[in-house]
Protein backbone atom coordinates (compact mmCIF):
# COMPACT_ATOMS: atom_id res chain seq x y z
CA UNK A 1 0.00 0.00 0.00
CA UNK A 2 1.59 3.84 -0.88
CA UNK A 3 0.44 6.19 1.22
CA UNK A 4 -0.45 9.33 -0.31
CA UNK A 5 -0.34 13.03 0.60
CA UNK A 6 -2.39 15.40 -1.90
CA UNK A 7 -1.90 19.48 -2.71
CA UNK A 8 -5.05 21.09 -3.21
CA UNK A 9 -7.46 24.00 -2.69
CA UNK A 10 -10.77 22.51 -1.67
CA UNK A 11 -11.81 21.62 -4.96
CA UNK A 12 -9.54 19.55 -7.35
CA UNK A 13 -7.73 17.56 -4.49
CA UNK A 14 -11.32 16.57 -3.08
CA UNK A 15 -12.13 15.51 -6.52
CA UNK A 16 -9.08 13.91 -7.48
CA UNK A 17 -9.17 12.01 -4.03
CA UNK A 18 -13.16 10.72 -4.39
CA UNK A 19 -12.75 9.38 -8.12
CA UNK A 20 -8.72 8.09 -7.68
CA UNK A 21 -8.35 6.98 -4.42
CA UNK A 22 -11.43 6.51 -1.79
CA UNK A 23 -12.42 2.73 -2.75
CA UNK A 24 -8.84 1.70 -4.06
CA UNK A 25 -7.18 0.11 -1.20
CA UNK A 26 -3.95 0.11 -2.63
CA UNK A 27 -3.84 4.05 -1.43
CA UNK A 28 -3.88 5.12 1.56
CA UNK A 29 -4.58 8.99 1.62
CA UNK A 30 -2.92 10.68 4.89
CA UNK A 31 -3.73 13.62 4.03
CA UNK A 32 -4.63 16.63 2.35
CA UNK A 33 -2.72 20.23 2.18
CA UNK A 34 -4.62 23.56 1.70
CA UNK A 35 -3.46 26.44 -0.25
CA UNK A 36 -4.72 29.96 -1.55
CA UNK A 37 -8.08 29.21 0.46
CA UNK A 38 -8.34 31.02 3.42
CA UNK A 39 -9.16 29.18 6.76
CA UNK A 40 -9.24 25.37 4.88
CA UNK A 41 -6.56 24.56 6.70
CA UNK A 42 -6.66 22.83 9.89
CA UNK A 43 -9.93 21.25 9.04
CA UNK A 44 -10.97 17.63 7.91
CA UNK A 45 -12.36 15.86 4.83
CA UNK A 46 -15.16 14.14 6.58
CA UNK A 47 -16.12 10.20 6.67
CA UNK A 48 -18.94 10.75 5.41
CA UNK A 49 -17.58 12.00 1.88
CA UNK A 50 -13.92 9.76 2.78
CA UNK A 51 -15.46 6.46 2.87
CA UNK A 52 -15.62 3.63 4.91
CA UNK A 53 -11.25 2.89 4.02
CA UNK A 54 -11.13 6.83 5.80
CA UNK A 55 -14.02 5.67 9.39
CA UNK A 56 -11.96 9.05 10.76
CA UNK A 57 -12.19 11.25 8.23
CA UNK A 58 -8.67 13.13 6.40
CA UNK A 59 -6.93 15.73 8.06
CA UNK A 60 -5.96 19.07 6.22
CA UNK A 61 -2.51 20.73 6.72
CA UNK A 62 -0.94 23.69 5.27
CA UNK A 63 1.05 23.26 2.74
CA UNK A 64 3.91 24.92 4.70
CA UNK A 65 3.80 21.31 6.13
CA UNK A 66 4.82 19.23 3.37
CA UNK A 67 8.00 17.88 4.19
CA UNK A 68 7.01 17.43 8.03
CA UNK A 69 4.58 15.32 6.52
CA UNK A 70 6.55 13.32 3.98
CA UNK A 71 9.14 12.75 6.43
CA UNK A 72 6.92 11.39 9.78
CA UNK A 73 4.05 9.54 7.44
CA UNK A 74 6.26 8.33 5.62
CA UNK A 75 4.32 9.59 1.80
CA UNK A 76 5.55 7.38 -0.70
CA UNK A 77 3.20 9.42 -4.03
CA UNK A 78 2.62 13.43 -3.67
CA UNK A 79 -0.25 14.52 -6.04
CA UNK A 80 -0.49 18.00 -6.94
CA UNK A 81 -4.20 19.04 -7.32
CA UNK A 82 -5.09 22.66 -8.06
CA UNK A 83 -4.96 25.31 -10.47
CA UNK A 84 -3.71 28.34 -12.34
CA UNK A 85 -0.18 27.63 -10.92
CA UNK A 86 3.15 28.81 -12.80
CA UNK A 87 5.30 26.05 -14.41
CA UNK A 88 8.24 27.31 -12.01
CA UNK A 89 5.40 27.24 -8.92
CA UNK A 90 4.79 23.28 -9.88
CA UNK A 91 7.87 22.31 -10.53
CA UNK A 92 9.15 24.35 -6.89
CA UNK A 93 6.77 22.27 -5.25
CA UNK A 94 7.69 19.35 -7.28
CA UNK A 95 11.41 19.90 -6.34
CA UNK A 96 10.61 19.93 -2.50
CA UNK A 97 8.82 16.51 -2.87
CA UNK A 98 11.54 15.01 -4.33
CA UNK A 99 14.03 16.29 -2.16
CA UNK A 100 12.09 15.11 0.66
CA UNK A 101 11.92 11.10 -0.53
CA UNK A 102 8.66 10.74 -2.20
CA UNK A 103 7.37 10.84 -5.75
CA UNK A 104 5.62 13.79 -7.19
CA UNK A 105 2.39 13.30 -9.58
CA UNK A 106 -0.31 14.97 -12.09
CA UNK A 107 -3.29 13.27 -12.65
CA UNK A 108 -4.52 12.72 -16.36
CA UNK A 109 -7.80 13.81 -17.71
CA UNK A 110 -8.49 10.09 -18.68
CA UNK A 111 -8.56 9.26 -14.54
CA UNK A 112 -10.20 12.20 -13.23
CA UNK A 113 -13.09 12.83 -16.17
CA UNK A 114 -16.58 11.37 -14.98
CA UNK A 115 -18.66 9.87 -18.28
CA UNK A 116 -22.21 11.49 -18.46
CA UNK A 117 -25.24 10.25 -19.87
CA UNK A 118 -26.30 13.31 -21.35
CA UNK A 119 -24.25 15.21 -23.79
CA UNK A 120 -21.39 17.83 -22.02
CA UNK A 121 -20.53 20.56 -22.70
CA UNK A 122 -17.58 22.81 -20.89
CA UNK A 123 -16.79 25.90 -20.64
CA UNK A 124 -12.88 26.48 -18.96
CA UNK A 125 -10.52 29.03 -19.61
CA UNK A 126 -6.59 29.37 -19.89
CA UNK A 127 -6.19 31.48 -16.66
CA UNK A 128 -8.59 32.74 -13.73
CA UNK A 129 -10.26 36.08 -15.20
CA UNK A 130 -10.32 35.28 -18.92
CA UNK A 131 -14.21 36.20 -19.10
CA UNK A 132 -14.74 32.73 -18.71
CA UNK A 133 -18.27 33.41 -16.64
CA UNK A 134 -20.15 35.63 -19.53
CA UNK A 135 -19.17 33.29 -21.95
CA UNK A 136 -20.77 30.41 -19.82
CA UNK A 137 -23.87 32.69 -19.58
CA UNK A 138 -24.23 32.83 -23.34
CA UNK A 139 -23.80 29.51 -23.89
CA UNK A 140 -26.65 28.53 -21.96
CA UNK A 141 -28.72 31.23 -23.34
CA UNK A 142 -27.97 29.79 -26.50
CA UNK A 143 -28.20 26.21 -26.07
CA UNK A 144 -31.42 26.91 -24.74
CA UNK A 145 -32.58 28.86 -27.56
CA UNK A 146 -31.36 25.48 -29.77
CA UNK A 147 -34.35 23.33 -27.87
CA UNK A 148 -31.90 22.18 -25.21
CA UNK A 149 -32.65 22.10 -21.31
CA UNK A 150 -29.07 22.71 -19.75
CA UNK A 151 -28.20 22.35 -16.15
CA UNK A 152 -24.79 24.49 -15.27
CA UNK A 153 -22.55 22.11 -12.96
CA UNK A 154 -19.80 25.09 -11.46
CA UNK A 155 -16.79 23.90 -10.05
CA UNK A 156 -16.08 23.58 -6.52
CA UNK A 157 -16.29 25.69 -3.81
CA UNK A 158 -16.23 23.93 -0.60
CA UNK A 159 -15.73 26.91 1.73
CA UNK A 160 -18.06 25.73 4.36
CA UNK A 161 -19.51 21.93 5.81
CA UNK A 162 -18.05 19.85 3.34
CA UNK A 163 -20.41 16.76 4.57
CA UNK A 164 -23.25 19.52 4.07
CA UNK A 165 -22.16 21.09 0.78
CA UNK A 166 -21.67 17.37 -0.75
CA UNK A 167 -24.85 18.16 -3.84
CA UNK A 168 -25.81 21.27 -3.82
CA UNK A 169 -28.68 22.55 -5.77
CA UNK A 170 -29.56 26.58 -6.54
CA UNK A 171 -32.70 27.09 -8.58
CA UNK A 172 -33.72 30.33 -6.59
CA UNK A 173 -31.89 33.22 -5.12
CA UNK A 174 -33.29 32.24 -1.73
CA UNK A 175 -31.13 28.73 -2.06
CA UNK A 176 -28.02 31.05 -1.70
CA UNK A 177 -28.55 31.95 1.56
CA UNK A 178 -29.81 28.51 2.70
CA UNK A 179 -26.15 27.23 1.98
CA UNK A 180 -24.84 30.26 2.84
CA UNK A 181 -22.88 31.10 0.06
CA UNK A 182 -19.42 33.34 -0.28
CA UNK A 183 -19.41 35.89 -1.87
CA UNK A 184 -17.28 33.94 -4.53
CA UNK A 185 -19.87 31.67 -4.81
CA UNK A 186 -22.14 34.20 -5.59
CA UNK A 187 -20.71 35.48 -8.13
CA UNK A 188 -21.29 32.62 -10.03
CA UNK A 189 -24.10 30.87 -9.29
CA UNK A 190 -26.41 34.27 -9.01
CA UNK A 191 -26.56 35.25 -12.97
CA UNK A 192 -27.06 32.10 -14.28
CA UNK A 193 -29.96 31.42 -11.53
CA UNK A 194 -31.23 35.51 -12.67
CA UNK A 195 -31.28 34.10 -16.39
CA UNK A 196 -33.12 30.98 -15.72
CA UNK A 197 -30.46 28.07 -14.99
CA UNK A 198 -30.46 25.55 -12.42
CA UNK A 199 -26.88 25.26 -11.02
CA UNK A 200 -25.38 22.55 -9.36
CA UNK A 201 -22.32 22.65 -7.08
CA UNK A 202 -20.22 21.15 -3.98
CA UNK A 203 -18.04 18.22 -3.34
CA UNK A 204 -19.23 14.76 -4.50
CA UNK A 205 -19.04 15.59 -8.48
CA UNK A 206 -20.66 11.79 -9.05
CA UNK A 207 -23.38 12.88 -6.56
CA UNK A 208 -24.10 16.31 -8.76
CA UNK A 209 -23.44 14.46 -11.87
CA UNK A 210 -26.04 11.72 -11.78
CA UNK A 211 -29.10 14.57 -9.99
CA UNK A 212 -28.69 17.06 -12.74
CA UNK A 213 -28.22 13.95 -15.33
CA UNK A 214 -32.01 13.22 -14.19
CA UNK A 215 -32.94 17.40 -14.38
CA UNK A 216 -31.65 18.33 -17.93
CA UNK A 217 -31.23 16.59 -21.31
CA UNK A 218 -27.45 18.57 -20.99
CA UNK A 219 -24.54 19.23 -18.80
CA UNK A 220 -23.10 22.31 -18.93
CA UNK A 221 -19.79 22.38 -17.25
CA UNK A 222 -18.79 25.88 -15.53
CA UNK A 223 -15.09 25.85 -15.13
CA UNK A 224 -13.38 27.40 -12.56
CA UNK A 225 -9.84 28.90 -12.37
CA UNK A 226 -7.71 26.99 -15.01
CA UNK A 227 -9.06 23.65 -14.51
CA UNK A 228 -9.72 20.86 -16.42
CA UNK A 229 -12.89 19.68 -16.83
CA UNK A 230 -14.47 17.13 -13.99
CA UNK A 231 -16.83 15.25 -17.01
CA UNK A 232 -15.84 14.07 -20.35
CA UNK A 233 -16.85 16.46 -22.80
CA UNK A 234 -18.26 16.30 -25.83
CA UNK A 235 -17.66 20.10 -26.88
CA UNK A 236 -14.67 21.59 -25.01
CA UNK A 237 -14.84 25.49 -25.13
CA UNK A 238 -11.54 27.59 -23.84
CA UNK A 239 -10.80 31.16 -23.00
CA UNK A 240 -8.53 33.16 -23.62
CA UNK A 241 -7.04 36.24 -22.40
CA UNK A 242 -4.63 38.57 -24.94
CA UNK A 243 -4.12 41.23 -21.78
CA UNK A 244 -1.54 37.84 -20.41
CA UNK A 245 -0.26 37.02 -23.60
CA UNK A 246 1.93 34.11 -23.26
CA UNK A 247 0.44 32.73 -20.03
CA UNK A 248 -1.79 30.12 -21.87
CA UNK A 249 1.14 28.44 -22.42
CA UNK A 250 2.97 29.09 -18.70
CA UNK A 251 0.16 28.00 -16.40
CA UNK A 252 -0.77 24.44 -15.13
CA UNK A 253 -3.42 22.95 -15.92
CA UNK A 254 -4.09 26.34 -18.95
CA UNK A 255 -1.91 25.21 -21.42
CA UNK A 256 -3.86 21.01 -20.91
CA UNK A 257 -7.17 23.14 -21.77
CA UNK A 258 -5.44 25.34 -24.71
CA UNK A 259 -4.09 21.85 -26.30
CA UNK A 260 -7.71 19.75 -25.90
CA UNK A 261 -10.05 22.17 -26.84
CA UNK A 262 -12.44 22.37 -29.52
CA UNK A 263 -13.44 26.11 -29.69
CA UNK A 264 -10.59 28.41 -28.12
CA UNK A 265 -11.97 32.02 -27.52
CA UNK A 266 -9.46 34.98 -27.55
CA UNK A 267 -11.96 37.44 -25.50
CA UNK A 268 -11.33 41.40 -24.52
CA UNK A 269 -9.67 41.56 -27.73
CA UNK A 270 -11.45 45.45 -27.53
CA UNK A 271 -8.91 46.21 -25.12
CA UNK A 272 -5.69 44.49 -25.94
CA UNK A 273 -3.18 45.31 -27.68
CA UNK A 274 -3.08 44.07 -31.44
CA UNK A 275 0.15 42.66 -31.40
CA UNK A 276 -1.15 40.36 -27.86
CA UNK A 277 -4.00 38.82 -29.67
CA UNK A 278 -2.22 38.04 -33.07
CA UNK A 279 0.31 36.25 -29.89
CA UNK A 280 -2.36 34.36 -28.83
CA UNK A 281 -3.83 33.24 -31.89
CA UNK A 282 -0.33 32.13 -33.09
CA UNK A 283 0.28 30.35 -29.73
CA UNK A 284 -3.46 28.49 -30.84
CA UNK A 285 -2.34 27.79 -33.60
CA UNK A 286 0.75 25.88 -33.14
CA UNK A 287 -0.12 24.30 -30.28
CA UNK A 288 -3.85 23.23 -31.38
CA UNK A 289 -4.41 24.01 -34.94
CA UNK A 290 -7.03 21.78 -35.44
CA UNK A 291 -9.15 24.68 -32.58
CA UNK A 292 -11.76 26.99 -34.03
CA UNK A 293 -10.62 30.13 -33.09
CA UNK A 294 -13.62 33.08 -32.25
CA UNK A 295 -12.38 36.65 -30.99
CA UNK A 296 -14.55 38.68 -28.84
CA UNK A 297 -14.62 41.71 -27.16
CA UNK A 298 -15.58 41.92 -23.40
CA UNK A 299 -18.16 45.18 -23.70
CA UNK A 300 -18.33 46.68 -20.44
CA UNK A 301 -21.81 48.69 -19.53
CA UNK A 302 -23.55 50.42 -16.77
CA UNK A 303 -27.51 51.71 -16.23
CA UNK A 304 -25.82 55.50 -15.75
CA UNK A 305 -22.63 56.09 -16.95
CA UNK A 306 -22.87 60.20 -16.29
CA UNK A 307 -23.28 58.75 -12.37
CA UNK A 308 -19.18 58.19 -12.77
CA UNK A 309 -18.31 61.27 -14.88
CA UNK A 310 -15.93 63.52 -12.62
CA UNK A 311 -16.52 61.46 -9.07
CA UNK A 312 -13.88 59.82 -6.49
CA UNK A 313 -14.30 56.23 -7.37
CA UNK A 314 -13.78 53.25 -5.68
CA UNK A 315 -13.31 50.31 -7.82
CA UNK A 316 -14.69 46.76 -7.01
CA UNK A 317 -13.60 44.15 -8.58
CA UNK A 318 -13.72 40.17 -8.97
CA UNK A 319 -11.53 38.88 -5.95
CA UNK A 320 -10.12 35.62 -8.10
CA UNK A 321 -9.66 37.61 -10.82
CA UNK A 322 -6.95 39.94 -8.96
CA UNK A 323 -5.72 37.17 -6.46
CA UNK A 324 -4.30 34.62 -8.30
CA UNK A 325 -5.41 35.53 -11.61
CA UNK A 326 -2.41 38.08 -11.42
CA UNK A 327 -4.47 41.25 -13.40
CA UNK A 328 -3.96 44.15 -11.98
CA UNK A 329 -6.97 45.62 -13.12
CA UNK A 330 -10.76 44.55 -14.53
CA UNK A 331 -14.06 45.51 -15.92
CA UNK A 332 -14.11 48.54 -13.57
CA UNK A 333 -11.48 50.00 -14.24
CA UNK A 334 -12.04 50.01 -17.69
CA UNK A 335 -15.96 51.69 -16.81
CA UNK A 336 -13.98 54.27 -15.00
CA UNK A 337 -11.76 55.47 -17.71
CA UNK A 338 -14.53 55.14 -20.32
CA UNK A 339 -16.79 57.03 -18.48
CA UNK A 340 -14.70 59.90 -17.12
CA UNK A 341 -14.01 59.13 -13.09
CA UNK A 342 -12.29 62.01 -11.89
CA UNK A 343 -9.75 59.67 -9.47
CA UNK A 344 -9.32 55.90 -8.58
CA UNK A 345 -8.78 55.75 -5.05
CA UNK A 346 -6.43 53.47 -3.51
CA UNK A 347 -8.17 51.64 -1.21
CA UNK A 348 -4.66 50.24 0.55
CA UNK A 349 -4.71 52.39 3.46
CA UNK A 350 -8.28 51.88 4.72
CA UNK A 351 -8.07 48.09 4.46
CA UNK A 352 -8.34 45.98 7.49
CA UNK A 353 -8.14 42.19 8.86
CA UNK A 354 -7.81 39.97 5.62
CA UNK A 355 -8.21 42.39 3.25
CA UNK A 356 -4.92 44.05 4.39
CA UNK A 357 -3.30 41.37 4.33
CA UNK A 358 -4.37 40.46 0.69
CA UNK A 359 -2.83 44.15 -0.33
CA UNK A 360 0.78 42.64 1.41
CA UNK A 361 0.50 39.16 -0.26
CA UNK A 362 -0.70 40.22 -4.00
CA UNK A 363 1.52 44.14 -3.82
CA UNK A 364 0.70 44.40 -8.01
CA UNK A 365 -3.16 45.43 -6.76
CA UNK A 366 -2.99 49.73 -6.34
CA UNK A 367 -5.88 51.54 -6.97
CA UNK A 368 -8.91 49.03 -6.67
CA UNK A 369 -10.09 46.76 -4.29
CA UNK A 370 -10.76 43.13 -4.45
CA UNK A 371 -14.03 41.52 -3.56
CA UNK A 372 -12.77 39.13 -1.20
CA UNK A 373 -15.43 37.41 0.57
CA UNK A 374 -14.90 33.73 1.82
CA UNK A 375 -15.77 33.58 5.13
CA UNK A 376 -18.46 36.25 6.86
CA UNK A 377 -15.57 37.49 8.81
CA UNK A 378 -14.29 38.53 5.68
CA UNK A 379 -17.10 39.83 4.06
CA UNK A 380 -17.32 42.64 7.44
CA UNK A 381 -13.80 43.38 6.57
CA UNK A 382 -14.45 43.91 3.01
CA UNK A 383 -17.62 45.96 4.03
CA UNK A 384 -15.84 47.90 6.38
CA UNK A 385 -12.74 48.47 4.19
CA UNK A 386 -15.29 49.95 1.86
CA UNK A 387 -16.98 52.33 4.15
CA UNK A 388 -14.00 54.08 5.58
CA UNK A 389 -12.74 54.59 1.74
CA UNK A 390 -13.27 58.02 0.96
CA UNK A 391 -14.60 58.00 -2.50
CA UNK A 392 -17.93 59.72 -4.01
CA UNK A 393 -18.97 56.01 -5.41
CA UNK A 394 -18.18 52.67 -5.53
CA UNK A 395 -18.18 51.09 -9.04
CA UNK A 396 -18.73 47.16 -8.19
CA UNK A 397 -17.30 45.22 -11.32
CA UNK A 398 -18.34 41.72 -10.21
CA UNK A 399 -21.19 39.86 -11.42
CA UNK A 400 -22.79 39.89 -7.51
CA UNK A 401 -24.45 43.03 -6.22
CA UNK A 402 -22.55 43.66 -3.60
CA UNK A 403 -24.81 46.28 -2.63
CA UNK A 404 -27.88 44.13 -1.99
CA UNK A 405 -25.46 41.60 0.55
CA UNK A 406 -23.30 44.67 2.36
CA UNK A 407 -24.38 47.56 4.44
CA UNK A 408 -22.32 50.28 2.50
CA UNK A 409 -22.26 54.26 3.31
CA UNK A 410 -22.02 55.54 0.09
CA UNK A 411 -23.82 54.95 -3.52
CA UNK A 412 -22.94 51.82 -5.80
CA UNK A 413 -23.22 51.32 -9.38
CA UNK A 414 -22.82 47.95 -10.81
CA UNK A 415 -20.57 47.18 -14.04
CA UNK A 416 -21.64 44.68 -16.54
CA UNK A 417 -19.43 42.90 -19.18
CA UNK A 418 -20.81 40.40 -21.74
CA UNK A 419 -19.07 38.67 -24.32
CA UNK A 420 -19.36 40.09 -28.23
CA UNK A 421 -17.87 37.69 -31.20
CA UNK A 422 -15.89 39.99 -33.70
CA UNK A 423 -15.56 36.86 -36.24
CA UNK A 424 -16.90 34.06 -37.61
CA UNK A 425 -17.72 31.69 -36.90
CA UNK A 426 -20.11 32.87 -34.06
CA UNK A 427 -20.84 30.99 -30.30
CA UNK A 428 -24.26 31.02 -31.71
CA UNK A 429 -22.78 28.76 -34.99
CA UNK A 430 -20.39 26.40 -32.61
CA UNK A 431 -23.47 25.48 -30.83
CA UNK A 432 -25.82 25.09 -33.82
CA UNK A 433 -23.02 22.63 -35.36
CA UNK A 434 -22.62 21.13 -32.08
CA UNK A 435 -26.75 20.54 -31.62
CA UNK A 436 -26.85 19.03 -35.39
CA UNK A 437 -24.16 16.52 -34.81
CA UNK A 438 -26.38 15.44 -31.06
CA UNK A 439 -29.89 16.14 -32.90
CA UNK A 440 -30.82 12.45 -32.17
CA UNK A 441 -29.95 12.73 -28.12
CA UNK A 442 -31.88 16.29 -28.29
CA UNK A 443 -34.73 14.46 -29.61
CA UNK A 444 -34.59 11.83 -27.43
CA UNK A 445 -34.56 13.94 -24.83
CA UNK A 446 -38.03 15.49 -25.90
CA UNK A 447 -39.31 11.86 -26.86
CA UNK A 448 -38.75 10.82 -22.99
CA UNK A 449 -40.32 14.02 -21.81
Amino acid sequence: MQKVLILGAAGRDFHNFNVVFRRNPDFKVVAFTATQIPDIADRRYPPELAGPLYPLGIPIADEKEMERLIAEQAIDVVVFSYSDVSYAAVMHLASRTVAAGADFWLLGTEHTQLKASVPVVSVCAVRTGCGKSPVSRRVAAELRRLGWKPVVIRHPMPYGDLAEQAVQRFARLEDLERHNCTIEEREEYEPHIVNGTVVYAGVDYEGILRQAEREGDLILWDGGNNDTPFYASDLEIVVADPHRPGHELGYFPGEVNLRRAHVVIINKVDTAEPHNVDLVRQNVRQNNPQATIITAACKVSVADPEQIKGRRVLVVEDGPTLTHGEMPYGAGVVAARQWGAAELIDARPYAVGSIRGTYQRFTHLTTLLPAMGYSAIQRHELEETINRVPAELVLVATPVDLGGILRLNKPCVRVGYEVEERTQPTIADVLSQFTARHEHRLEAARTAV
